[in-house]
């Protein structure tokens, strides 16, 4: 279980990091990450109807929310973080969704670092 201080929850940060961030997708996921330099890292999650129904969605979400919080150990800062579950996650294993989450974290967290934050500009 994701703590509530790791946990993105409003719309406005959904929104800034789904069109500010980097983006890397997997067959089953997209994942998109802003820097957001010393606070803790934060997770949200975008599961639509189109994955299933919602008992399938559910269990997506747990199953993502756990590689979340593994993910956590690698990177307890700077980073907000949002997972667009896709269609095919419905029917892929714990095993695929933890690969496919941890590859496109570490892919958005190379791109972001080889791009200098707006803070670092100045």
């Amino acid at each position: 279980m994701l703590a509530v201080g790791n946990r993105v929850r409003t719309s406005t940060d959904f929104s800034h990091t789904v069109r500010s961030g980097a983006r890397s997708g997997r067959r089953n996921v997209v994942l998109y990450a802003v820097r957001t330099g010393p606070r803790p890292t934060r997770v949200g999650f975008i599961v639509a109807k189109s994955v299933g129904n919602a008992v399938t969605r559910n269990l997506v979400k747990r199953r993502l929310r756990e590689a979340a919080a593994e993910s956590l150990r690698e990177y307890p800062t700077g980073y907000d973080v949002v997972v667009r579950a896709l269609p095919p996650a419905a029917t892929a294993s714990w095993q695929e969704l933890r690969t496919d989450y941890m590859g496109a974290l570490r892919t958005c967290a190379g791109k972001l670092d080889r791009v200098p934050s707006f803070d670092q500009k100045r």
